[in-house]
């Protein structure tokens, strides 16, 4: 049996041995480790040098968890980070490799010249002034000098600017701060501040380019999406509004202003959607009724009120029905907004169908004037004309004492009406006698085209269907159907006997 001794004995013999072995793999470890983020190091500098940019920041990444104290590596991450335009995530590498390696100019020039775009300007001198205090080159020198007086002149730009915003001389303001933001391109105090003046002085669009580059600059600037959503309201767009309240909503479910707004908007965004819907669909009538609710919705904002009148003029203009209201609403809109094409277009073919043809011609050359090559308005113009010359001589529609816009069933009665009333029977004297012929036969022959389609069609385009001189190039083209009362009499075989159809 072997005893406890001889077995220790053994063990002791062997443990100088194991120790060696454990010794020799971590040196080759630590080894393999090193040769690792060199590695890695050489791999990110080539991949930099020839622009592939993802790829050598994940060298630098690898080599930064292979060797958090290697200050070249945040270095050479936070170079990449610039290249990429990433500076808020270079600024933590620079301070990193600063923080392990103080005497390092070039990284605390970078981040002084990062500090000061970002208008902290106290820090960014802090950084230029410590160069010059560690045996900086030459050219380092030159560089940090430099943006110490830029750095000082900024400093005093920004005390002028806030005493011009705090007197309201948002002019002066305004110029000052176009030379700050030069430099401090990413400062949010300076944006913030000249995107209050361009509200104040009511020039929106720029101030809805900085309020853009605020909510950038900020992860969490609810104020700049609730600044450009009610912005974009006073505007009259409500689309653009609903998409900015809603990034304030992502950042703060619970932001009190901004679920407010939301609210608002989404009703009225809804609305206008809907009431455009049913103008589509052609439902005329209720779209004027939605369009009224989007007025009551939003009573302040002036936009959206003359929004919803040109659409209820379009509507009301499509539904031939109340021309006079569209007339009355579509000059509403052009008081305010007098080179309207839309609204133009719109009320001059209102003017058209309550039968006020020198206005549409009137409307129509307006129209053209500001878009020359519209092929509606030029069509609507020539319609117009031709109506108006038809005016001058035989309008079936007044023969008849009736709208243009009248159906089938009110031509008819109409019709019988002044037939009874004019049948030449009524008249003894020959003269009334005589008039009252002519005057049936008018009647008559408004019946004949209002109640034909085609011929319908062709005068409300301008054309009478009963002119035999309007009518020759088609006569002559063959083919086509060709009405005329030549020879016409509507009292039968002799000259008073009546024997006309009342149907």
């Amino acid at each position: 049996m072997v005893s406890m001794e001889h077995v220790a004995h053994k063990i002791l013999t062997f443990l100088p041995y194991v120790l060696v072995l454990i010794d020799m793999r971590y040196e080759g470890v630590k080894c393999g480790r090193e040769g690792s983020v060199d590695h890695h190091m050489e791999m990110g500098k080539k991949l930099l040098a020839a622009g592939q940019l993802a790829d050598a920041l994940s060298h630098f990444h690898a080599a930064v968890d292979g060797d958090p104290k290697n200050y070249l590596a945040y270095y050479r991450r936070a170079t990449v980070y610039l290249a990429m335009g990433k500076s808020k995530s270079a600024l933590p590498d620079l301070s990193r490799v600063i923080e392990l390696k103080p005497d390092f100019t070039s990284a605390r020039l970078q981040r002084g010249n990062l500090l000061l775009k970002q208008g902290k300007l106290d820090e960014a001198e802090g950084d230029f002034r410590k160069v010059l205090k560690v045996h900086p080159s030459e050219k380092e020198v030159t560089e940090a000098q430099n943006q110490l007086s830029k750095s000082d002149e900024i400093q005093r730009l920004v005390a002028e600017a806030k005493r011009s915003y705090d007197i309201q001389d948002y002019v002066t303001a305004t110029a000052l701060l176009d030379t700050i933001i030069e430099t401090c391109v990413w400062d949010v105090s300076s944006r913030e501040m000249r995107a209050e003046c361009f509200i104040q002085m009511g020039e929106m669009g720029k101030a809805i380019s900085d309020l853009k580059v605020l909510s950038k600059l900020r992860n969490d600037n609810t104020h700049a999406f609730y600044q450009l959503s009610t912005i974009y309201y006073n505007l009259g767009d409500h689309e653009m509004s609903l998409n900015e309240v809603r990034e304030c909503l992502k950042l703060d479910p619970d932001h009190k202003q901004c679920f407010s707004h939301y609210k608002q908007v989404k009703k009225l965004n809804k609305q206008i959607q809907s009431a455009e819907e049913l103008i589509q669909e052609q439902r005329y009538e209720d779209a004027v009724s939605k369009f009224e609710a989007v007025m009551k919705t939003e009573p302040n904002v002036a936009h959206f009120t003359i929004m919803a009148k040109e659409r209820i003029c379009h509507a009301l203009t499509h539904g031939q029905q109340q021309p006079a209201r569209a007339i009355k609403v579509c000059g509403e809109v052009l008081q305010l907004d007098p080179h309207n094409v839309n609204v133009l277009k719109d009320r001059a073919e209102a003017y058209i169908q309550n039968e006020q043809y020198e206005e549409a011609i009137r409307d129509y050359e307006s129209a053209s004037e500001h878009s020359e090559n519209d092929r509606q308005i030029k069509e609507g113009l020539e319609k117009a004309q031709r109506l108006l010359k038809q005016s001058q001589k035989r309008d079936y529609y007044k023969i008849l004492g009736i709208k243009r816009t009248a159906q089938k069933k009110e031509i008819i009665k109409a019709y019988r009406k002044l037939a009874q009333q004019w049948h030449p029977d009524n008249f003894q004297d020959p003269e009334e006698k005589k008039a009252a012929e002519k005057k049936f036969i008018d009647i008559a022959q408004a019946k004949e085209v209002l109640t034909d389609p085609e011929m319908r069609t062709k005068f409300d385009h301008g054309e009478d269907p009963m002119d035999p001189e309007s009518q020759q190039g088609q006569h002559r083209g063959g083919g086509h159907k060709f009405h005329t009362f030549q020879g016409f009499n509507p009292f039968g075989s002799g000259p008073f006997h009546f024997k006309f159809n009342f149907n």
